[in-house]
């Protein structure tokens, strides 16, 4: 009967502790799978409202390297061409400028190598190489797998709908593109708007050889996220140095 009666003890007590671990367990898994949720999202939505509305300018001198050094190459010539009413269709046009690769600094991944101006859409910010979610919090990016300006290739660049590219809901042909780089600056003339899928590919031509720039963000302008359709603004190439890439 002693045996008996202690055998039913420990199995009561052990269904006790099993009352108490158990939830126990089961709380430590449910915060430590909510705090997985939570905590990154947490912490991309401080760091988005730390950006829009700290008082204190972001020092990203770690993160992102600036190695643009405006110049004025260019420009004069540019406005000497608007002031000039008598120019005619027999002017002789202007010898492209070329330089060879070697005597440019080429941005390496997240450099900030130029900026991007276009005033009708009222835009104008910081271009770097790259367009992951680092370079596009500060600007505009370059995707690496297109060209940079001067390279006789197609460009893509990319950019935020709600911050930097917001303005492109504005774009329409005949709209002039300014890119300042430190070896010349471009222009370029908006040629075509469209609303395309993400995954179109007929959307672009990474393959053409010639310059062409292409801008595109996500669509609607008024949706925040990644969207389903993208907003796509073309452009032909009008002026800039050459860059002479077999040197």
């Amino acid at each position: 009967m002693h045996k008996k009666h202690h055998h039913h003890s420990s199995h009561r007590s052990l269904n006790g502790k099993n009352f108490i671990i158990l939830p126990i367990v089961f709380c430590v898994l449910i915060l430590g799978l909510a705090s997985a949720i939570i905590i990154p999202n947490t912490i991309r939505f401080y760091n988005m409202a730390s950006m829009f509305f700290s008082d204190n300018p972001h020092d990203f001198s770690d993160e992102l390297k600036n190695i643009y050094v405006p110049t004025s190459e260019g420009l004069e010539e540019d406005n000497t061409d608007k002031n000039d009413k008598n120019k005619t269709s027999k002017t002789q046009p202007k010898k492209t400028k070329t330089v060879p690769i070697t005597e440019i600094e080429y941005p390496d991944y997240s450099d900030q190598f130029g900026e991007f101006i276009m005033e009708d859409c009222n835009i104008k910010c910081p271009l770097f190489y790259g367009d992951g979610d680092l370079q596009l919090n500060y600007g505009v990016g370059i995707y690496t797998g297109s060209f940079i300006p001067g390279y006789g290739k197609p460009i893509m660049i990319a950019g935020h709908n709600a911050t930097y590219f917001n303005g492109l809901k504005y774009a329409q042909k005949g709209q002039i593109i300014l890119i300042r780089t430190s070896y010349g600056n471009y222009r370029y003339e908006v040629t075509d708007v469209a609303v395309k899928k993400h995954n179109d590919k007929s959307a672009y031509d990474l393959g053409a050889q010639e310059e062409t720039l292409t801008l595109y963000t996500c669509y609607p302008f008024d949706q925040f996220g990644l969207t389903s359709q993208r907003c796509f603004v073309y452009a032909k190439y009008i002026s800039g140095p050459k860059l002479d890439i077999s040197r």
